[in-house]
């Protein structure tokens, strides 16, 4: 993958998590809500790599 594909890529995650953010904080879900939520869907994703 070229730098320059690489770099548009992690500058396009990084927008998109703080967009996700901005969002969520403006809709008033609270940051509990948001970090359950992120915990759990890593947990799921963790847990299908095992099998």
């Amino acid at each position: 993958m070229p730098l320059t594909s690489f770099l548009g890529l992690i500058a396009l995650v990084i927008f998109a998590a703080a967009l996700t953010l901005v969002l969520a904080f403006n809709a008033g879900v609270p940051l509990i809500a948001l970090s359950f939520a992120a915990l759990a869907g890593s947990l799921i994703m963790g847990a299908r790599q095992w099998r």
